[in-house]
């Protein structure tokens, strides 16, 4: 039997991850992320595919790809959860599609600055996790897993 298929995708500054303001987002690397991600995966029999983008284009190209390959995905779209629309409407051709999406955060935006406040991705997302730091990626595979 084949793996079920996980899109994991992280949008812009998380390749900055451990660096960046780790008081909020932890000093773990994206590296560090995607080893403890590729593990759970493996324990739960998921199969991965783990990416990051600082390029809108290419997050919404990776979606239409996990789309067409019929995987699920979780999606820590970063800063574009506020205000891209781009990225939303390629989100809800997941749930189009069959897929899940789940939308995910390192930490609590509704704690955060006003303008994180809004998702314009959750409208259209299976579930959201947010602010378990890199738990919030585990909680999501468990999740779609079930």
């Amino acid at each position: 039997m084949t793996a079920q298929l996980v899109y994991v995708l992280n949008g812009p500054n998380l390749s900055r991850l451990g660096s960046r303001e780790p008081e909020i987002y932890g000093s773990q690397t994206l590296e560090n992320v995607a080893d403890i991600v590729s593990r759970e995966a493996g324990s739960l029999g998921l199969a991965v595919d783990f990416r990051q983008t600082n390029d809108e284009a290419e997050l919404i190209g990776w979606i239409h790809e996990a789309v067409d390959r019929g995987a699920d995905v979780v999606l820590n779209p970063a800063a574009f959860t506020h205000y891209s629309y781009a990225v939303r409407d390629a989100c809800a051709l997941v749930a189009g599609g069959g897929g899940k999406l789940v939308e995910i955060h390192l930490s609590n935006p509704a704690t955060r600055e006003e303008f994180r406040h809004t998702s314009v991705i959750a409208g259209v997302a299976t579930g959201t996790i947010a602010g378990f730091g890199s738990d919030s990626y585990l909680l999501a595979l468990r999740a779609l897993a079930r």
